[in-house]
């Protein structure tokens, strides 16, 4: 499903001096181990694709904190597939910590500014640091307008990054006596509402991970000897060589502090009451191998394909035993669900649709552009689907687009003769204030059919169908996700399928969107009335 895209992912290791030689070193040894932080962010690229960078501490040179950064994948950014400039750039960034970031983004998109971690530089070595975080503030326009009430600061980017950084530097700049790290990120976390996972390097060495107060976003760390490493996702940790009960979850509200003289130590720094995960990140957004909060992503989205079973079952619209019928997952991320499904119906599950993995960002323009995009992305392979009966299963559907031109394809290119969409996942019937892309009701399909409340009637899902070109199309209702993740319904974020928020801003701006619903109003605008929304209250 390739119309919504996550924010950003976030890595980070350290390997601490004086304590021994990890066996996850290189050979270039406990000083250059910021050499293994491309190989993580290349495990979360599915992330984000537009931007990646790293920032590395090296206490031995004239410039503490390095940072390279710019717009493109991480082997493009690193020049992974040249082995010389490569080798000149990790010996350019080598040292014994680095954080790590790739980026998707709504904004800046080819603006190498845009690009984390983003580094303040400072004279005094306490407050010079680079920090990247994977999430989203829904408060980001009040403390915009905070940071600038009083004349004297400026925002050279419309993003929340930046309000970070310089809340950071404000909390550093007003301390009058040395403050610990763990204590500013009391002070600035006291005032954000919203999702972040976030890694932070100072010039003394110190490393921080922290995790916001409901875990709306993932953090996984591991801690062996003298190493410490930490991703968004648990499979980047895994291929550096850790066992996976060596893996843990950073728990909500609570931060890993690295120290190169007293070592690693947890903190909490916020009050938590129930998590609220971000039930996306199971069915779509994180890699398959990866382990979140305890629960497998691949037995997620296997349960989800046994949900959809289930309902196949009773619906009882297409004939089951009938050998015309199969079902072809959109690649990649339905596979599992399909696969799984295909068991439990007993029916054969074909890879008709072949995804071109090799064609990496494109910029391609005419009249013409959404079936080009389509065709470079997908091939339908007419071996596999020719007068076959298509059970087609999609992760989610959120503005159609690409869902109308690959029906089209799988019909003309594929010949079925019949496309039946199964959707693992509730309709999308609300924006995401904490981090995806999706921040007006009106960009989204699902609330033109099921309304804001994603009410699942057979008539709305048929007229759906229809105007997509299916013969037939049905969703999982909202329990399913709670069934499927195997965690209670209450400490997930289900907000984008409920329109129910976890947070006092999220709840607030979903009411903006749902009054300037049928405006044409852009997402900046929604945030730019949050201000105002609070003071009639």
């Amino acid at each position: 499903m390739s119309e919504l895209h996550h924010e950003c992912g976030v890595a980070a290791i350290y390997h601490l001096s004086g304590r021994g030689r990890s066996p996850m070193c290189t050979d270039e040894g406990p000083r250059q181990i910021s050499r293994l932080l491309p190989r993580m962010l290349l495990d979360i690229q599915n992330r984000g694709q537009l931007a990646a960078g790293m920032s590395t501490y090296d206490p031995d040179r004239p410039r503490l904190l390095h940072t390279r950064k710019d717009v493109g994948t991480v082997t493009e950014v690193f020049r992974l597939n040249h082995r010389a400039k490569c080798e000149s750039l990790m010996r350019g960034l080598a040292g014994r910590a680095a954080i790590g970031h790739v980026r998707y983004a709504t904004c800046g998109q080819d603006d190498r500014s845009y690009a984390q971690p983003f580094e303040r530089d400072h004279i005094h070595k306490r407050k010079w640091f680079s920090f990247c975080f994977n999430g989203q503030l829904a408060n980001y326009g009040l403390l915009k307008e905070r940071l600038l009430a009083d004349g004297d600061h400026h925002l050279t980017l419309d993003t929340d990054t930046e309000i970070i950084l310089h809340e950071i530097g404000r909390v550093l700049s007003h301390s009058t006596e040395r403050i610990e790290w763990i204590d500013v990120l009391r002070q600035v976390a006291g005032d954000f509402d919203g999702a972040y996972s976030l890694a932070l390097l100072t010039a003394e060495g110190e490393m921080i991970v922290a995790r916001d107060p409901l875990g709306i976003k993932p953090m996984c760390y591991v801690q062996e000897g003298p190493l410490f490493a930490a991703a968004s996702e648990s499979v980047a940790l895994l291929n550096l060589g850790f066992e996976t009960d060596q893996i843990k979850s950073l728990a909500p509200g609570h931060a890993v502090i690295v120290n190169p003289e007293t070592g690693f130590r947890i903190e909490q720094f916020a009050e938590t009451k129930d998590p609220a995960h971000c039930f996306f990140e199971w069915i779509y957004f994180a890699n398959v191998a990866s382990t979140l909060d305890d629960r497998s992503v691949y037995l997620s989205r296997t349960r989800l394909g046994e949900e959809l079973a289930r309902g196949e079952r009773e619906l009882g619209r297409v004939p089951l035993d009938d050998p015309d019928t199969i079902i072809v997952p959109v690649p990649d991320t339905s596979k599992a669900a399909a696969d799984a499904m295909a068991y439990k119906l007993s029916i054969p599950c074909r890879e008709g649709l072949i995804r071109n993995r090799y064609a990496g960002r494109t910029f391609i323009e005419g009249g013409r552009a959404r079936k080009v995009k389509a065709a470079t992305k997908y091939t339908p392979l007419r071996e596999v689907m020719e007068g076959k009966r298509v059970i087609l299963v999609e992760d989610s559907i959120v503005r159609s687009t690409t869902m109308n031109v690959l029906l089209d394809r799988i019909r003309e290119v594929g010949g079925a003769k019949e496309i039946h969409v199964r959707v693992a996942c509730p309709p999308i019937v609300a924006p995401c204030f904490y981090g995806i892309d999706m921040s007006t009701i009106d960009q989204l399909i699902g609330p033109k059919y099921f309304g804001v409340d994603g009410e699942l009637s057979d008539e709305a899902q048929q007229r759906l169908a229809d105007d997509l070109g299916a013969d037939s199309l049905r969703y999982l209702p909202v329990e399913a996700l709670a069934r499927a993740i195997d965690l209670p319904a209450e400490h997930l974020c289900r907000a984008c399928v409920t329109g129910d928020y976890p947070t006092t801003c999220g709840q607030h701006l979903y009411q903006i969107a749902l009054d300037n619903r049928g405006n044409k109003m852009d997402a900046g605008r929604t945030y730019e009335q949050l201000a105002a929304a609070l003071d009639e209250q």
